[in-house]
């Protein structure tokens, strides 16, 4: 009888842990474009594939691209909602706040966040509290580590441009940590940009400054992502060092990044997803915050601007990119 009772509880387990057969609909919220940010939503379909999920037979991912313009936000959410999504996932602060304010029941994970108590995105780290949960692209200020590495490669580093976006919810915050870290020792020019024209004119108005700018500093944002290419061919005509918060800017031509690598941190979003696809609140789910940060450095750039480095610096960095 027993032996019988334990084959009935093996097979009802068996059971549970079957796929539904139902297909799963992920929703995909970003507010860059597919054509600069389509290694985020691949990372997250490989931690998705990697846990089981594959395209078309259980899942299916519906994705939107804000193409950097944050004004289609609204409705780029009001469409995933008509979708029927059972999860979405959102890249960047604007699109999660967005999402945010269309649904508070729908589960939200997020990447690529900035940091998630500062937005008032979650109650705490560790039990989140609401219907968003994920994975935080901010473990801390950074503003000491950008200035840290820009006096390395300029040792008499005296004035610091920072793009911003207006835009952004975060950027204002940003500016303030930089200018706390620059004290008096560094001069910090704000400059903002909402658009593709706007980011010309700011390179514009770095050619006019009487007091030369040494350095700029990119805050991390949809647009800004996008228009990475443009930002470093600019930079390099005025000899100009640029320093962004993630690699993908250095590969295509600005001279270094600072910051967790988020590609993977969209893989590691799939968890989340994973979890509340199979019955988790992600209010219950704590943020996961990077441990690691990692400094990206191109050589290249280096000489195109005519900057030595020195071998220090270039002894700390995570990745050379040529």
């Amino acid at each position: 009888m027993a032996l019988a009772i334990g084959a009935a509880c093996v097979s009802h387990a068996a059971l549970a842990q079957r796929p539904s057969s139902k297909v799963l609909r992920i929703g995909y919220l970003d507010t860059t474009s597919a054509s600069i940010a389509s290694v985020r939503l691949e990372r997250l379909r490989a931690g998705l594939r990697d846990l089981g999920y594959v395209e078309g037979r259980n899942i299916v991912i519906e994705p939107r691209w804000a193409e950097s313009e944050y004004a289609r936000l609204p409705d780029l959410a009001a469409e995933l909602l008509k979708e029927k999504p059972d999860v979405i996932v959102a890249a960047g602060p604007a699109a999660i706040r967005v999402m945010r304010q269309a649904t508070t029941t729908l589960p939200i994970v997020f990447a690529a966040s900035g940091d998630p108590l500062m937005f008032g995105f979650v109650q705490s780290l560790s039990r989140p509290g609401g219907n968003v949960t994920g994975v935080s692209s901010v473990g801390g200020d950074l503003s000491y580590k950008y200035l840290e590495f820009l006096r390395d490669a300029i040792p008499r580093l005296s004035t610091v441009a920072v793009l911003m976006n207006p835009g952004h919810p975060g950027h204002p915050v940003y500016l303030r940590n930089i200018q706390v870290a620059a004290r008096k020792a560094i001069r910090v020019l704000p400059l903002q940009a909402a658009s593709a024209q706007q980011i010309e004119a700011v390179f514009n108005l770095i050619k006019q400054e009487q007091d030369r700018v040494q350095a700029l500093i990119v805050l991390g944002d949809g647009l800004f992502f996008s228009e990475a290419r443009r930002i470093a061919e600019l930079a390099v005509q005025q000899k100009l060092p640029t320093l962004f918060s993630t690699r993908e800017p250095v590969q295509v031509g600005a001279l270094m990044s600072y910051g967790p690598n988020l590609g993977e941190q969209f893989y590691r979003a799939a968890s989340y997803v994973d979890k509340i696809l199979k019955g988790a609140h992600p209010g219950d789910l704590p943020v996961e915050q990077p441990t690691t940060f990692e400094l990206v450095i191109n050589p290249r750039t280096a000489k195109a601007i005519g900057l030595v480095l020195q071998k220090g610096l270039l002894l700390r960095a995570d990745a050379l990119v040529e």
